[in-house]
This record gives C-alpha cells, sequence and structure tokens, in this order.
C-alpha cells in the first residue's frame, strides 16, 4: 500500500493512503455523469418548451464553459475536490503534505490537455507506473491524490475499558475530542507499524500542554498515550450510558 505524510496542526505526521488510478477514474466518471445528466437534461427541457436554437445554444455553450473550468475552480474552492472526488473520498494535495498552492492546481489543470486530451490515455497510464500514482500534471505540479479517511477512526480505538472496573487517571481527557482521539490512536498504530519514536515524543507533549497534566515520572510516553485514549474511552462510555438511562 503506497502512502504519503500529511502533517497535522499538531505537527504530528500522518500516513494515509495514496488514491489508486481505480478511485481517479471512478471519480472521473462521476464528474461527467453530471455533465452529460445536465446536458440532457436541458435539451429535454428546451425541446418540450419551445425555446429557439439560439437560447439552446447559448445554454450548451454555458455547459461547455463551466465544464472546461470545473476541475481548476473545484480544486481551489473545495480543497482539492470536485464532486467526483468527494464521493469516491479522494483529494489532491501536495507531496509535501501541505494543501496544493493556486499555482499548482493551475498546472495540474493545464496538463489536462496533455494527460487526456492528446491520446486519452497518457494520464492514466503515468498514473499506473509511476510511484505516486500520479499522472503527468501531478508529476510536473507536485501534487497526488490521496484517500481523505485515515487508516484509523474514533470507532477502532484499540482500548474499550469496562465500565464497572476501570478508574481513569486522567480525567482531564474529558476536554478532548473524538477527532484528538482518533488522532492520538493513529499515532500510536503508526508508531506500531514503523517504529518512528518522533511521533510519539510530539504527540505527547502536544496532549500534555492541551490538557494541561503531568504524567507519573514512571510513565513514558508511550503509555500516557495510551492511557488518554483508555480514559477517555472509558468517560465517554459512562456519559453514553448515563444519557440513555
Amino acid at each position: 500500500m503506497q502512502t504519503v505524510t500529511i502533517h497535522t496542526t499538531q505537527n504530528v505526521g500522518i500516513d494515509y493512503e495514496i488514491a489508486g488510478v481505480g478511485d481517479r477514474v471512478l471519480a472521473r466518471m462521476i464528474d461527467y455523469g453530471i455533465f452529460i445528466a445536465l446536458a440532457i437534461a436541458g435539451g429535454i427541457i428546451m425541446t418540450s418548451g419551445g425555446f429557439g436554437d439560439s437560447i439552446m445554444g447559448w445554454y450548451f455553450i454555458g455547459i461547455g464553459s463551466i465544464f472546461v473550468f470545473y476541475d481548476l475552480i473545484c480544486e481551489v474552492f473545495f480543497n482539492g475536490q470536485s464532486l467526483g472526488k468527494r464521493v469516491m473520498k479522494i483529494r489532491v494535495i501536495s507531496l509535501n503534505g501541505k494543501r496544493p498552492t493556486f499555482g499548482q492546481y493551475l498546472i495540474r489543470w493545464l496538463f489536462r490537455v496533455v494527460d487526456f486530451m492528446i491520446t486519452g490515455v497518457i494520464g492514466l497510464i503515468c498514473a499506473a507506473v509511476t510511484k505516486n500514482v500520479q499522472r503527468v500534471g501531478d508529476i510536473v505540479a507536485g501534487t497526488t491524490l490521496i484517500r481523505t479517511k485515515p487508516r484509523t477512526t474514533i470507532d477502532n480505538l484499540v482500548f474499550t475499558p469496562t465500565v464497572d472496573n476501570y478508574d481513569p487517571v486522567f480525567r482531564e481527557a474529558a476536554l478532548l475530542t473524538d477527532r484528538d482521539v482518533a488522532l492520538v490512536n493513529e499515532v500510536i498504530h503508526t508508531y506500531f507499524k514503523t517504529g518512528n519514536a518522533t511521533l510519539i515524543y510530539n504527540m505527547a507533549e502536544k496532549m500534555k500542554q492541551h490538557i494541561a497534566v503531568t504524567p507519573p515520572e514512571t510513565m513514558n510516553d508511550l503509555l500516557f498515550l495510551q492511557t488518554i485514549v483508555k480514559d477517555y474511552s472509558h468517560m465517554v462510555t459512562v456519559n453514553a450510558q448515563l444519557t440513555n438511562n
């Protein structure tokens, strides 16, 4: 599985899976389908409504103009996603893990002529054989597409303590959000996969500052992160049961 590292606002690197060729193709088909549907629907309405050829012509010119600039506009204003990409849960990122600049989006858009219009298959072939699944426009712009959903979510937490026999160590963990804890758990997952202890240290320091706690000297950073995940999971479970009762 090919991955790229994205650095979060907590300055922690999280690996995201690079979108495959199939994801790209399906997203493109969805986008094309939208415009085909608009063209067919517009044609039917105008024909049945008795609109003249001139109005119908301007309608199709308008649809065609929007289609030409569709990808550029969507990617610039919707964080690297067109409607098709959003449905497929993929988006454009810069290879340095940051949000692409307007210049990078523009380069990707300009190189669609090379990728899709000259032979229709250059972009697909290039994406299929390159390391980061990049079409020509991505290579020149320094971008690629990732799946937007991290491998670990709050529903897949490692720790599921029972309500009756567990006493939270850090009750301040209640200050965290599902997103915070999912990120902590993703860092733990990444550490066990890569052995990169720097991820654990950076995340632990951020969490200590965020919830204003000082762990015991005997508790290392990994155990601290595991404990706040466990504490949070426990308190969320307890609160949910109290609410239901």
